[in-house]
């Protein structure tokens, strides 16, 4: 298009001649510091409207700006004396040009293998973390810089931990991301594959610092692993996403703190109502799994500790409501489930059984018609396929995630893999797809890299050169069992491999010993082991911290 653009002006400058390049597929050549031939070529006009090109060689030095094997498109001056005008005239397109052919070009013969990764969740990074550098080069890509270790993310709502605690930046996870020459972390979003190509498109994140916006750029693979996650289930429910916190990522968590004490605060003002005080703190939870029961469970303890000693004035009207459409933590044996019934309603609890119709700002419209007015509302009804995976063009499992194979393949498209939240076993491999939990992404990211690390070693690393290699046993997933904490010292630990088998189940201050130190365990490293450790003892000698920062 820019060089149409130029033609046009010209031609109108000339009155029919011009020295334009040849084609775009030259203009776009990418080399070290090399001469670069370029064919320029006189368009003269005939009086019938015909044209023919008289060609002309020339040839021009150009400096490819690199950087850690970064390649940004050189830039061209144009041989025509009438040119100048014309390429001020199209240098907003041609930078932006710039920034869509940026980027890490294919690995040539010699160099490492280049696996991108996408994602910064439980299944990227226990694959990252085994990945064998030696074999290859790692790009990881992701909007996120670290890793969220989220079965104690909403310990940090109420400040019981901090949130750094739950925060593992990925360059501590894999350490060659910040190390090795040709190994990068991009804080970035993917926005399209080509897998013909063997080449994924982002957007950098930007703050408006970068020098356009978006900031564009493309990431050449031999072997991509898709672990983009999945984003929190609305089922359409109008003023959800508007009006609902979800308790995903660690700014998930800030929010909610910030809200929920903001709202202490402000219910501490002369003139407020009684009844606009009650709707200021009532907290409602919607959805019964184990994230939402964990978060009231975290909500009762710090109302019946903290707010009870810190916010006297108004701690008769703070109160906590969860609501279910069916039964809370479905997946655990019957008798947890009536033992975390009984607890949390003891807790001070209002668990409800109702379907959200819709959601206004400060008040919830349930499908019999009842309205639930709310200070806080937090969103935890389960995952589905996020937009990025909606849209690429990729065979989908039952449920629209990534489709796979028995090894976690993308069978449609060579060198593609796909785990965690976004990927499940399609239809024709006569397998479920698993369920969204963190134990599923950690266990098929540890299977994966050590396919990867035997493939690496037979020579297999590198963009088709996998075809028809032996890949051993496939992928087997075990459930080792499920656990819950519901405050007040108390917890659940279902040990079950199916909801139908026989197994160990426990419920009580034993289970809740038995989930901190799981927990405490997996947490990845020493520092937030460390930092998990201090905090608990904190709490329990001093109690929540309830400052509102932000």
């Amino acid at each position: 298009m820019a060089l149409a653009r130029i033609a046009r002006a010209n031609f109108r400058k000339s009155r029919g001649a011009y020295g334009s390049y040849a084609s775009e597929k030259d203009l776009f050549k990418v080399g070290g510091y090399t001469r670069i031939q370029d064919t320029t070529s006189h368009v003269n006009f005939n009086s019938d409207g015909k044209f023919s090109y008289v060609p002309t060689i020339k040839e021009h030095n150009f400096v490819n700006f690199a950087m850690r094997g970064i390649s940004g498109t050189p830039y061209y001056q144009f041989p025509s004396a009438n040119s100048q005008t014309v390429v001020e005239e199209s240098e907003l397109e041609l930078e932006n040009d710039q920034g869509r052919y940026a980027g890490l070009d294919a690995t040539k013969p010699g160099e490492k293998p280049r696996v991108v990764v996408l994602g910064t969740g439980w299944a990227a990074c226990r694959f990252l973390k085994g990945l064998d550098t030696k074999i290859y080069d790692v790009v990881c890509i992701s909007p996120r810089n670290h890793m969220v270790f989220t079965p104690l993310l909403a310990s940090t709502c109420v400040g019981t931990l901090e949130f750094r605690t739950v925060a593992e930046p990925v360059t501590r996870i894999q350490d060659a991301l910040a190390k090795e020459p040709n190994s990068f972390f991009f804080l970035a979003s993917c926005t399209g594959i080509d897998t013909g190509k063997h080449e994924v498109y982002c957007e950098a994140v930007n703050n408006g610092g970068l020098p356009r916006e978006p900031y564009e750029f493309k990431v050449a693979y031999d072997k991509l692993v898709i672990a983009a996650g999945a984003e929190a289930l609305t089922f359409g429910i109008k003023g959800v996403a508007e009006n609902a916190f979800f308790l995903r990522d660690v700014n998930h968590a800030q929010e909610i703190r910030k809200r929920l004490l903001l709202n202490l605060m402000l219910s501490e003002n002369p003139g407020i109502s009684e009844e606009e005080k009650k709707r200021l703190l009532h907290c409602v939870v919607i959805g019964g799994g184990p994230t939402g029961v964990e978060f009231s469970g975290e909500l009762s303890d710090f109302i019946t500790r903290d707010v009870h000693e810190r916010y006297t004035h108004v701690k008769d009207y703070i109160h906590v409501t969860l609501i279910e459409a069916n039964e809370i933590l479905s997946s655990f044996d019957v008798s947890l489930r009536q033992y975390a019934t009984k607890h949390l309603t003891k807790s001070g609890v209002h668990l409800k059984r109702g379907v959200v119709k819709e959601v206004h700002s400060k008040e919830i419209i349930l499908s019999d018609g009842t309205k639930v007015p709310y200070g806080l509302l937090v969103w935890s009804t389960g995952v589905g396929p996020s937009e990025f995976v909606k849209a690429l063009n990729l065979p989908k499992s039952p449920g629209g995630r990534i489709g796979v194979d028995e090894w976690l393949r993308v069978p449609s498209v060579e060198d593609v893999f796909a785990l965690g939240d976004c990927a499940g076993f399609l239809e024709q491999t006569g397998r479920p797809v698993l369920p969204a939990l963190a134990q599923v992404a950690e266990r098929e990211g540890k299977f994966l890299v050590e396919l990867f690390n035997k493939i690496g070693k037979q020579n297999g690393g590198k963009a088709f050169s996998a075809k028809g290699m032996p890949l051993g046993e496939p992928f087997v997933y075990k459930h080792i069992g499920s656990m819950a904490s519901v405050g007040g010292y108390k917890a659940l630990v279902d040990l079950r491999e199916t909801k139908d088998a026989k197994g160990l189940s426990l419920a009580g201050f034993v289970s809740w010993m038995i989930w901190r130190s799981a927990y405490l365990t997996r947490v990845l490293s020493w520092r937030n082991r460390l930092y998990v450790a201090v905090n608990w003892a904190t709490t329990l000698v001093f109690g929540r911290d309830n400052s509102r920062i932000g």
